[in-house]
């Protein structure tokens, strides 16, 4: 045993010493220009090609470390063997990724992939202007090379659209807010935001089924649309109109849409806004991935019929202006010093031109994946410049509380199943007064709330109150009309005769209240 381990010495001593002259007689310079050769000469024989991607690129981070890091977060890499745990920042789950040193593959079209995490440690000598991690990471990307021009790009870009998804899922979604009277945050954005924690989606929206399923369809169809919208010349945006009456759920139905697509929420107050320019400044500081909203946009500014205002007699001289024309009269919409003496800081100048810009225009098309938004008690009010395709694509009705709606309110509230918890004579009655009590869903609500602990005590108290109002409507004659027939009558009259005039229209009255300034002037 003593003589092994002596040779054994002797072989290490022969290693040294011949480690020793190669070191001597072959400087670095020329070991490090042999192991290049060698390497050229490896890659030529190997049938793989690799790709290294570091986490910082000089200075700066390296975006797509962080895309291929979120991308191998998603259910590919659930089935590694080593995986770590991590929760961002702002974030409302947790995400896997690879471990140190760790590798895993992946397919994409068919071709098979590999990853690996490769961290080492960084040269405590490397110079730097700003502080870099003790740790030198990074990801190796092997592809066969007969693959290599036929999925590189593409799944790259499929990497960096998976982890934007990734990213936008996890994070907690904003509301957004314009800054009172055009003021800027200390970043210089015109927007304040705060978490977005409304919890409405489609699930617990009372609304029939069937209508929900379309609203449902719509907006899957304009999330996964981007082939089409660029196929068809057509920007990528969709215009909704929430109308009807108050308390039918217009607003959890903006928040049912933002919680089903993961996208923020731009509450736009137009009372805040001065000007055209800074409407459009707005909405050029909006995220893609957004909806953009106006709530009763017929009570923010003068945004009512023109066709109606002429029919009343109202012209530039009178307090609404010509309508809608100018939103305002063109002395109210910009010459406030003329106009009663009003300050030019209080005076709000948004014109009819400067919102249709806004919704269909060109800077309408500054960004992408954007929904707008209005909703309106009295749809009849609003000009149908307004109302056209391309600007308000789908209106959707908000009614009063039907027999499918009350369904979801006594599950949602109570817990109640047809059939199950609640009687079939129940259920009849219930039906029978539904349609004639003409009640909202914010009023059912309230009802089923006061009495959720005990379920019999809200179904009777709540039948009673359907009872009684439905008498009452009955008396005056309310209840006889069907509220959907009603409604699409409201909003074809709103719709109706000299529509294709409209836009003319706007210019015309623009140009007579510019006359009628010359002359007072």
């Amino acid at each position: 045993m003593k003589e092994y381990w002596t040779s054994l010495a002797s072989i290490l001593g022969v290693f040294a010493f011949c480690q020793t002259i190669l070191q001597t007689v072959f400087p670095p310079e020329l070991r490090f220009a042999s192991a290049k050769l060698f390497n050229k000469i490896f890659n030529c024989f190997s049938s793989y090609c690799y790709f290294e991607i570091t986490e910082i690129d000089g200075v700066n981070t390296n975006e797509l470390y962080n895309a291929v890091q979120l991308y191998l977060s998603s259910s590919v890499s659930i089935t590694g063997n080593r995986l770590s745990l991590t929760r961002a920042v702002n974030s409302s789950a947790f995400t896997f990724g690879l471990a140190n040193n760790d590798s895993i593959a992946d397919i994409f079209n068919g071709v098979n992939v590999v990853w690996e995490h490769v961290v080492t440690q960084r040269n405590s000598q490397t110079f730097s202007w700003r502080p870099l991690p003790d740790e030198k990471r990074g990801f190796t990307l092997r592809i066969k090379k007969k693959d290599k021009h036929l999925i590189l790009n593409s799944y790259l870009d499929y990497i960096m659209e998976k982890a934007s998804d990734i990213r936008r899922k996890n994070q907690d979604r904003l509301l957004y807010t314009n800054s009172r009277g055009g003021s800027l945050d200390s970043r210089g954005h015109p927007w304040e935001s705060v978490p977005f924690k409304h919890p409405s989606t489609f699930d617990t929206l009372a609304m029939d089924p069937e209508k929900k399923i379309e609203i449902m369809n719509d907006l899957q169809d304009f999330a996964n649309g981007q082939g089409f919208y660029h196929k068809t010349g057509r920007a990528w945006k969709r215009g909704y109109l929430l109308y009807g009456p108050p308390g039918t759920g217009k607003s959890s139905m903006i928040a049912a849409m933002a919680n089903f697509l993961g996208y923020d929420i731009y509450d736009l107050e137009l009372t805040e806004v001065h000007n055209n320019s800074e409407l459009r400044k707005l909405l050029m500081k909006t995220s893609s991935k957004s909806i953009i909203v106006i709530e009763d946009i017929d009570c923010s500014i003068n945004l009512t019929n023109r066709k109606n205002n002429k029919n009343n007699g109202s012209g530039l001289g009178s307090g609404s202006g010509s309508g809608l024309g100018c939103s305002r009269s063109y002395y109210e919409s910009g010459v406030g010093e003329i106009r009663g003496g009003v300050g030019e800081e209080n005076v709000n100048s948004i014109t009819l031109s400067g919102l249709l810009n806004f919704t269909d225009g060109l800077w309408s098309c500054c960004g992408s994946e954007r929904i707008f938004v209005f909703t309106t008690n009295h749809i009849e009010k609003l000009d149908p410049a307004l109302l056209r395709s391309g600007r308000m694509d789908m209106h959707i009705f908000m009614s009063y509380c039907s027999m499918q709606a009350l369904k979801i309110l006594l599950k949602n509230y109570l817990g109640c199943e047809e059939g199950v918890d609640l009687e079939e004579s129940v259920m009849k009655e219930l039906e029978e007064v539904i349609g004639m009590a003409r009640m909202t869903p914010a009023d059912i609500s309230e009802v089923l709330i006061k009495n959720r602990r005990k379920k019999e005590r809200a179904v009777d108290e709540l039948l009673e109150i359907l009872k009684v109002r439905a008498e009452k409507n009955k008396k005056n004659g309310e209840g006889d009309e069907d509220d959907d027939e009603e409604e699409e009558e409201q909003e074809k009259r709103a719709l109706d005769s000299d529509s294709p005039k409209q836009e003319s229209e706007i210019e015309d009255d623009c140009k007579e209240g510019s006359e009628e300034e010359e002359k007072i002037k």
